[in-house]
């Protein structure tokens, strides 16, 4: 199994990355589906530090966007990686408004995307971005002229790679009609296998799946074979979870958000956990089996 990918570009990175949309409010504010995501962080010196440690453990690309706290995450990226910004990978994200902190609204219009752009630049303190998605598509807006957006961008220098977020086969079909896709970000997990078709899309193609919320048991955490499995490995649950995604194809990626340095080092160590044909068999019969009980 492998434990790196590298884009077209020649960008390599490990496939254990860091999500860091939760990196913003107070520290009791971050958890649950509820948490805003609306203002700075409070503790921004303690999240620089872990920001700095997880890159010393191996991490090399970290995931942000312009609508997380408003710009604020991407600021907080760019003060913490700036000693060592040529090794690693930053990906964001536009096209997707916050008008108040219980909304997140798609806005694909060109001249604002242009905007969003420029002020991504800015605050991650860069004449070039390495990963960019379009984070939601806009429906009143065609997908041509979204895109194109980002496209134009590319061929200007001002980003070496296009992604999209949150779509299905058909807009990934219309996408790269207008563009060289690179990444496809969508939620994806032993607990949450939606997206499968997509995952075997791009694996086809060659194109980076990064899996968001890959840490979603599910039911699979209530199956004994689950539990017998990372028993006999000696490993926590979220890290069988981990492994069994890597294993599902080389082209996979996945970024787990945690502020809690314990817990990176028991993502990025699903990295080095092999399962058997037979245990992964009997992973996707337990959830196979639970979904369509």
């Amino acid at each position: 199994m492998r434990t790196d990918f590298v884009f077209d570009d020649g960008q390599r990175v490990q496939r254990i990355g860091l999500g860091t949309m939760r990196m913003a409010d107070r520290p009791d504010q971050r958890s649950g589906p509820t948490a805003p995501i609306w203002n700075p962080p409070t503790d921004r010196d303690e999240l620089i530090g872990f920001l700095r440690g997880a890159a010393e453990a191996g991490v090399n690309m970290f995931d942000t966007a312009d609508a997380y706290a408003l710009g604020a995450g991407e600021e907080l990226l760019a003060e913490a990686l700036a000693p060592i910004r040529s090794e690693v990978v930053i990906a964001t994200k536009i096209g997707n408004t916050r008008p108040t902190p219980e909304e997140w609204v798609p806005l694909g219009r060109p001249e604002y995307l242009r905007q969003q752009l420029e002020l991504s630049l800015r605050r991650l303190r860069t004449d070039r971005i390495d990963l960019l998605y379009l984070h939601r598509i806009d429906p009143s807006v065609p997908l041509a002229d979204q895109l194109g957006v980002l496209e134009e961008a590319r061929q200007q220098g001002k980003i070496r790679t296009i992604g999209i977020s949150g779509v299905d086969a058909a807009q990934l079909a219309q996408a790269r009609e207008v563009a060289p896709i690179g990444a496809v970000q969508n939620n994806y997990s032993i607990g949450d296998r939606t997206h499968d078709d997509i995952v075997e899309i791009t694996g086809a193609a060659g194109i980076a799946f990064v899996a968001f919320f890959p840490l979603t048991l599910g039911t699979a955490a209530d199956d004994p074979r689950f539990a017998e499995i990372a028993a006999a490995h000696g490993v926590a649950p979220t890290r069988l979870a981990l492994s069994w995604l890597l294993h599902r194809g080389d082209h996979i990626l996945a970024i787990p958000g945690t502020t809690n340095p314990t817990h990176l080092r028991n993502n990025l160590a699903a990295a080095d956990l092999l399962l058997t044909p037979d245990e992964l068999s009997a992973l996707d019969a337990a959830v196979i089996e639970k979904s369509t009980r």
